[in-house]
């Protein structure tokens, strides 16, 4: 795998060649990684994977028409034959109007932050054993779990870089450490399975491994025995684990091409007041050890904080420069190689009341700690998961829950969202416990 160096040289000879094959424009975008990974179950070494890739994106633009292409191949011949590839596949593509590259005066300009993203200390196969094993030992001491689906620990290196034929070469690189385990607790038709897990860019940020797996154990057991809840119209609290998923939703739905096509369940909510007024949505992209922190955009554009819900506002839509061209508007700087737009290090920010202060009040509902499925349409904002978690009962966490479905409506969802005080800070979409009124679950 090549260094930042490396790969940003590599992007911008691609992007060469690609000019000199009579490409009116273009960018390239190097990625590469290596993993190492350890899993053990039963106090035993059940797996050890090591893998390395890299590859190299190159986008083209001649005239109106535009390609795409990529290769693992990163020798002078084959990237020379990609670029030539790429021209003749350009040219014989249909005129898109929207297609190019992003303004060259929005152009992120160096030198980029530091944002602590590279941990110096690789852990050797033998200490990533070591800590799969610390978690695992400690989830199976939890009193009642009676199996272990394993527990693993991971080291990931990451780099990216990006070259475009208008100025713009940036590149940088990002480390990974990981600790998991999921257990099982009770027996036979009874069992039931839970997982905790974390990741950082540094070790240091981890729990230790054995609370980690503490916790893996602990959830597992949380869930014997689990009861039905009753039909009918109740407040819903997400654990923070799956609240984020509310505001991926959120993201989705103001992305600029979602609008574009007029998908999206908050077309014509720009600027709407669609949270309580007491409601903050934002993001960081540079924010240090962030797990979604980059210095610059996929088109090389200047990232900064910024808030996506302000007072319970939605603040305007987040646009690469295809969806600003279609939109008549300026890219916003979240543009993703391959995935559409994205925010980075968004977080829903904490409320006043603690979670025994946000459910409180709650005679009869639900606390959700999974759900499953995939029953949204972006479209209408129309909601149904499959969940499982615990009762609440006259302002009390009560027994365990499994088997119903929580349901409703991302607006009328969002206008009655609050948030308890817990926010955490450890994932890629950050969120407290989330308390929704109004909602439908189907159980019994």
């Amino acid at each position: 795998m090549l260094d930042s160096t490396q790969a940003q040289a590599r992007a911008a000879a691609l992007v060469d060649l690609a000019r000199r094959a009579g490409a009116d424009a273009a960018d390239a975008v190097y990625s590469g990684s290596s993993s190492e990974g350890v899993q053990v179950r039963l106090g035993q070494l059940e797996d050890v994977e090591r893998s390395e890739s890299e590859h190299l994106d190159l986008r083209v633009f001649v005239g109106k028409g535009s390609a795409s292409i990529g290769s693992s191949d990163l020798s002078d011949a084959a990237l020379s034959e990609l670029a030539t590839r790429a021209v003749a596949m350009a040219r014989a593509a249909p005129e898109d109007r929207f297609a190019g590259l992003a303004p060259e005066e929005l152009l992120a300009r160096g030198p980029f932050p530091d944002l602590d993203l590279c941990d110096t200390r690789e852990p050797s196969p033998q200490r990533l054993r070591e800590l799969a094993l610390e978690c695992e030992d400690a989830a199976r001491a939890v009193a009642g779990v009676s199996n272990s689906k394993g527990a693993s620990a991971n080291a990931s290196n990451r780099v990216f870089a990006l070259a475009t034929s208008h100025g713009f070469a940036g590149s940088y690189a990002a480390t990974g450490r990981s600790i998991s385990a999921t257990m099982v607790a009770g027996e036979g038709s009874g069992m039931q399975r839970d997982y905790a897990w974390r990741s950082a860019h540094h070790s240091e940020d981890l729990p230790s491994p054995a609370e980690i797996g503490a916790q893996a154990g602990t959830r597992a057991v949380a869930r014997l025995d689990p009861g039905r809840v009753k039909s009918g119209p109740m407040p819903v609290v997400f654990d923070p684990r799956v609240g984020g998923s509310l505001l991926g939703h959120l993201a989705g739905a103001i992305s600029g091409s979602a609008i574009a096509r007029r998908a999206s369940f908050l077309l014509d909510k720009e600027k709407a007041q669609i949270f309580a007024p007491g409601v903050d949505i934002a993001e960081d992209p540079l924010r240090r050890r962030g797990l979604s922190s980059h210095p610059f955009d996929g088109e090389g554009l200047a990232v900064s904080a910024r808030k996506l819900v302000d007072g319970g506002r939605l603040t305007g839509w987040l646009m690469d420069a295809a969806a600003a061209r279609q939109l008549g508007r300026q890219p916003t700087g979240h543009a993703t190689r391959g995935h559409g737009v994205s925010p980075a290090n968004m977080y829903l920010a904490a409320g006043s009341m603690s979670v025994a202060e946000l459910i409180a009040d709650i005679a009869d509902g639900v606390y959700v700690t999974e759900l499953i499925g995939h029953g949204v349409n972006a479209v209408t904002g129309d909601y149904s998961r499959g969940a499982s978690g615990f009762r609440i009962v006259g302002g009390k966490i009560a027994g365990p829950v499994a088997e119903f479905t929580v349901a409703g409506n991302l607006i009328a969802m969002f206008a009655q969202l609050t948030p308890a005080s817990d926010l955490e800070w450890h994932r890629s979409i950050n969120v407290p416990t989330i308390r929704i009124d109004g909602m439908t679950v189907a159980g019994d």
